[in-house]
């Protein structure tokens, strides 16, 4: 399965004070680094290993990033990094590499929407291989969905030991507002595309300012919000997606018991370096986002 050629692709090489910092969080969580550090434009982060070696992949959305405190960035990369060292089946080898193969067959396999009479024709072709891809993945969703949802509940745990209980409910209570992120980057879409060329332009030129109105947009948000959607989430069951357990019950499991201290922690000439590290690939994705929009 290739990756998009569009999303940044870090090596240590490019990015050796982020790579020593998922480094040292892997330590504090029981397993080793990552190979590549990819960046996309999605409010979301993720881990997984490819090929036959393998080889460990981080993803890290931009938006999410851009929006969480430095000791909620450790929370995030404990969480993500966690899944390799508590057993979560679907980051073992076998499976992760049949999820993959499947969702890519399955998506090549999917009906022409408003199809020609040619690709009529194909769609009827692909009906039966792709309810037959639709059923295994069904399958193979329901028997490891129980095991996927119990890694999620380990790996919430091991994030707070590695940035602090306080860093991963802050986590938490970062993804019951990312809707709201999710706007304030469809709004910068929209006031570019009416700005014109001139919109175009002022993109091109700073494409970063957009993170800085994102953070300032995302620091605007009260509490009581917070506190809103905390209630919303327990009447409504929110989560981040279908493989995750309800986001407040996730965020109850970490307030039970003593609180855990950070075991990694990072100041602020280190966060500056990192963050010089990502500039290329925050520029990349900026002005990814303004001329595809924002997908989520």
């Amino acid at each position: 399965m290739r990756l998009p050629e569009a999303d940044p692709v870090l090596h240590r090489d490019d990015a050796p004070e982020l790579y020593a910092l998922v480094d040292e969080v892997a330590v504090a969580v029981g397993t080793r680094g990552v190979d590549e550090v990819r960046v996309d434009a999605k409010v979301n982060a993720s881990v997984m290993a490819r090929g036959v070696r393998g080889r460990r992949l981080l993803t890290l959305g931009l938006p999410l990033w851009e929006i969480l405190t430095p000791q909620q960035r450790i929370a995030l990369l404990g969480h993500e990094l966690a899944h390799f060292s508590n057993g979560d089946t679907r980051q073992g080898l076998v499976v992760s590499t049949a999820y993959r193969s499947l969702t890519t067959w399955h998506y090549y396999f999917t009906p022409t929407a408003k199809p020609s009479a040619l690709e009529m024709l194909v769609n009827l072709l692909c009906i039966v291989p792709h309810l037959l891809l639709q059923g295994v993945l069904t399958l193979l969703d329901h028997l490891t969905l129980r095991a996927t949802q119990r890694a999620e509940y380990l790996a919430d745990r091991e994030a707070a030991r590695a940035a602090s209980t306080e860093a991963a409910v802050g986590l938490m209570d970062r993804l019951l507002v990312t809707d709201s992120a999710a706007v304030a980057l469809r709004r910068e879409v929209s006031q570019a595309a009416l700005a014109g060329p001139r919109g175009a332009r002022t993109i091109e030129a700073e494409p970063q300012e957009i993170w800085e109105r994102l953070r300032a947009h995302m620091a605007s948000i009260p509490e009581c919000e917070y506190e809103r959607q905390r209630r919303v989430g327990v009447r409504r069951g929110h989560s981040v997606d279908a493989t995750h357990p309800p986001t407040h019950l996730r965020r109850t499991c970490l307030l039970v018991g003593p609180s855990a201290p950070a075991a990694v922690v990072t100041d602020d000439e280190r966060q500056l370096r990192i963050a010089a590290e990502l500039a290329g690939a925050r520029v990349t994705v900026a002005r990814r986002i303004v001329r595809d929009g924002f997908g989520g």
